[in-house]
């Protein structure tokens, strides 16, 4: 390492966000940037640990230290193709990923201060792209076909792995534009959509087919291609059937967040079926980053307040979670910059009903419940407490998380990616099992064992 004891004198800096009241009035980017000089200091905070859990916790397996010390050297371009290495797309990671890596630095251990990981892999992506360090390859073609269905990011990952290996590749897709969540549920403000379309254009380059608007059964796969990568994601939301469902007002998250990305993108929405939270008070049931995101797409939007109920229990604070300590994910109370530009938090609270005035949502009814230990085991038994109460509400969306698919027994020539194998989870996660699935192609294809 250039400089193993910097973590002893200087501090972890982040870049931070721009200011509240600059940022809710529009849809880009909210995360701010250090200079050249800032983040190379950063990164020499990155010591020889001896045993490196960041890259332990990434489930890409990516190797902070090497392209930490690189960067802190100023070999940018090494930096990238370390990091590149590994990771297919870090433009998306270093945005958008929630740096388990950070969580499982030594520093954080010791400090509560870890490295900057994501914040100098999105840097040292960007400054990839304009040193032009971001190459395009032509791979040689072995002739054999393989059909990508989703262009989600495991989908995506697959393709690229695959194109690379020489394969010819289609991507099939039930949008109008690649991404999958990255596109339609993340919004501008974490991650702007020109970042995804800078990256389709090299893929596009680099010979993979792309066809959109594309409903494809994966029981009836297109024809002429080797192999197959299902890679569909969990398209089902869970929904909460309770009495007033139907009321004109409640929608599910994405409803609100694929349709505010289309507009940004210049879709036309027709009025009676536009979900604005324009002059609204708003209900977000469901505490993750989905129901963070509705938060701050409300705020852009107009709203006049938004309040978000959860029914499971308020995590600790942390930042240390005794019960998953270090190196372990820590499940404690998280704050994102949409709820720092204001909501009402709630926790242990159901929501019995939804109350309607003339076919339109006008609030919903909801109990504070506790959680007590099952006798039997397995999941804790929910107990009402105290009285029912109404939270005023015009508009509702459910951020209650997405049902895993249930899918057929596959052919051994289809493979499956992403979320569609292990549920809805984290973009890195998805992209590292894009990159597996596309290995298992290829050993499959090549006729090699396992």
């Amino acid at each position: 390492m250039g400089d193993p004891k910097a973590f002893l004198t200087i501090h972890r800096k982040e870049a931070g966000y721009r200011p509240v009241h600059d940022r809710i009035h529009d849809f880009g980017e909210v995360e701010q940037t250090l200079n050249s000089g800032d983040r190379r200091q950063q990164a020499s905070r990155c010591m020889d640990c001896g045993v490196p859990f960041c890259h332990w916790a990434c489930p890409l397996g990516n190797k902070p230290p090497e392209w930490n010390d690189a960067l802190y050297r100023g070999d940018w371009e090494l930096a990238y193709r370390l990091l590149n290495s590994t990771n297919d797309f870090p433009e998306f990671t270093g945005r958008v990923c929630p740096a388990l890596c950070e969580k499982a630095c030594v520093l954080n251990l010791v400090e509560h201060e870890p490295t900057t990981n994501r914040e100098d892999e999105a840097a040292i992506t960007e400054h990839a792209f304009e040193e032009n360090y971001v190459s395009i390859h032509h791979p040689e073609r072995n002739g054999k076909k393989v059909a990508v269905i989703g262009a989600g990011p495991a989908g995506l990952v697959a393709a690229n792995r695959l194109n690379l290996a020489g394969y010819l590749v289609t991507v099939f897709d039930k949008n109008e534009d690649a991404g999958g969540l990255l596109r339609y549920g993340i919004p501008n403000f974490k991650l702007n959509k020109a970042v995804i379309d800078r990256r389709m254009g090299i893929l596009r380059a680099e010979g993979i087919e792309f066809k959109f608007n594309q409903e494809i059964d994966v029981e009836h796969l297109p024809g002429g291609f080797d192999a197959y990568v299902i890679a569909t994601g969990t398209p089902q939301a869970r929904d909460l059937p309770i009495p007033g469902r139907d009321l004109k007002g409640v929608h599910f998250a994405l409803d609100m967040l694929a349709q505010q990305n289309r507009v940004l993108a210049g879709a036309e929405i027709k009025p009676d079926e536009l979900v604005s939270a324009k002059g609204k008070d708003v209900l977000v049931i469901g505490g993750g980053d989905t129901g963070s995101d509705c938060i701050g797409t409300a705020h852009r939007q107009g709203c006049c307040s938004v309040t978000q109920i959860e029914i499971m229990p308020k995590p600790p604070v942390g930042p240390d979670d005794p019960q998953n300590p270090w190196p372990a994910w820590p499940r404690t109370l998280k704050t994102t910059s949409s709820h720092e530009e204001g909501c009402v938090r709630r926790w242990n609270i159901n929501t019995l009903r939804f109350i309607g005035k003339d076919g339109r949502v006008a609030g919903a009814e909801v109990q504070e419940v506790e959680w007590q230990p099952n006798p039997d085991g397995g999941r804790p038994a929910m107990r009402a407490v105290g009285k029912p109460e109404v939270i005023k509400a015009d508009l509702v969306l459910l951020a209650m998380g997405f049902l895993k698919p249930q899918l057929p027994q596959f052919a051994p020539n289809v493979f499956i990616a992403g979320d569609a194998v292990s549920g809805a989870s984290l973009v890195v996660r998805a992209m590292a099992s894009g990159r597996d699935a596309a290995e298992r192609v290829r050993r499959f294809l090549s006729g090699e064992a396992g």
